[in-house]
């Protein structure tokens, strides 16, 4: 059978998409969106990748009810991160429990819409056995 080999983009809608991209850029490494189709699109590192359609009244990740999605972007050091956020004036909410899967953090980007930042441990750190 035929598989999908990753996720090729995400999209949605915002306000104000410009400044939204530069601050993906600036804050999180994610690179803003290629100019013309001669420049590469951001590329990100092989890792564990959760694929979770949720219940329509879950408020889980999504930071509220009006929201209809939201983003877990993996990170190699957290605390770093965090730190680095949090030095621009970013509220970042860090879990305070280690998971069997990792560690976590939660923060809005400047339209309200919820990212979840997610340090893998366990078997998502260790990747498919072959």
């Amino acid at each position: 059978m035929e598989r999908v080999n990753g996720i090729g983009g995400v999209f949605f809608r915002a306000e104000n998409p410009d400044l939204l991209s530069k601050w993906y850029a600036t804050h999180l490494g994610v690179e803003e969106p290629p100019a013309s189709y001669e420049i590469c699109s951001w590329w990100q590192q092989e890792g564990a990748t959760v694929f979770a359609p949720m219940g329509a009244e879950s408020e889980h990740l999504f930071g509220g009810p009006s929201r209809g999605w939201s983003i877990n972007f993996r990170v190699s050091d957290l605390d770093a991160m965090v730190a680095q956020l949090t030095a621009a004036g970013i509220a970042v909410e860090m879990d305070p429990e280690s998971y069997p899967n990792g560690r976590f953090a939660s923060l809005l980007d400047p339209e309200g819409n919820a990212i979840q930042l997610w340090q893998p441990d366990g078997a998502d750190a260790r990747g498919p056995q072959r």
